[in-house]
C-alpha cells in the first residue's frame, strides 16, 4: 500500500506504507517552517518519528529536543507533544503509531477539509462545529493536554448538533454516538 495525501494547508504530506488495526506506518514530509497544528495527546498509543532528513523540533511534555537525521523520537502513550520543521527545506521521517486505532481515517478527513477550503491557516477548522465533531469523533486517537477521552467528548457534546434519530452531524456526518445522547422517553403521565 503508498497512497499519499498532502495537506495545502499545513504542507504536510503523508505517504502510508502500512494502515492495519495494530500499526499504523507512514513517510512523513513537513515544508520548511510547517509544524502540526496543535500540541496533543495519544491516550493508548505509542507513536515512533525516524527523522530521515532535516532538523524538526519536538515538544515532549515540557522538554524541547532537536532532532536530526538518523534520531528516533519515540513518544509512550500520555505525553502531549508536537513537532516542526527547524530547518531550511522539507523535514522528512518515518513515523509508526501502535495501536492505529482510526488515525489513517482521522488524517484523511483533515486533508479532505483543509482541500475544501475548511481549515485555517493554522490547520484548525474554520467552523467551530467541525472543530468540535472532530474533537469528538476522534478523542481516541488525539485530545488536548490536560484532558481524558472521555471529558474531551464531554466539553465538545454541546457544539455537535444532533438529529432527532441520535446521529451526531458536523464534519463526520452519520455518526453514531448513543452513550452520549441517551434517547427521551415520553410517557403518558408527565
Amino acid at each position: 500500500m503508498s497512497a499519499t495525501l498532502e495537506n495545502p494547508v499545513t504542507g504536510e504530506r503523508f505517504t502510508f506504507t502500512e494502515v492495519t488495526p495494530e500499526r499504523l506506518a507512514f513517510d512523513f514530509a513537513l515544508r520548511e517552517g510547517g509544524k502540526v497544528p496543535i500540541p496533543h495527546v495519544h491516550a493508548t498509543q505509542t507513536e515512533r518519528f525516524e527523522v530521515v532528513a532535516g532538523e524538526v523540533r519536538f515538544r515532549l511534555g515540557l522538554r524541547s529536543v532537536l532532532a536530526q537525521a538518523g534520531d528516533v523520537i519515540e513518544v509512550p502513550p500520555g505525553v502531549t507533544h508536537a513537532f516542526a520543521n527547524a530547518g531550511a527545506g522539507e523535514a522528512r521521517m518515518r513515523i509508526e503509531v501502535t495501536p492505529a486505532l482510526e488515525l489513517h481515517a482521522m488524517f484523511t478527513e483533515v486533508v479532505a477539509m483543509a482541500h475544501a477550503g475548511r481549515m485555517n491557516r493554522r490547520g484548525l477548522p474554520r467552523n467551530l462545529r467541525d472543530l468540535a465533531t472532530l474533537a469528538h469523533t476522534y478523542a481516541d486517537e488525539a485530545h488536548a493536554p490536560g484532558l481524558t477521552a472521555r471529558l474531551q467528548r464531554w466539553l465538545m457534546a454541546p457544539l455537535i448538533r444532533r438529529s432527532r434519530d441520535g446521529v451526531v452531524h458536523g464534519a463526520r456526518v452519520g455518526t453514531p454516538v448513543p452513550w452520549l445522547y441517551p434517547r427521551r422517553h415520553s410517557s403518558a403521565n408527565s
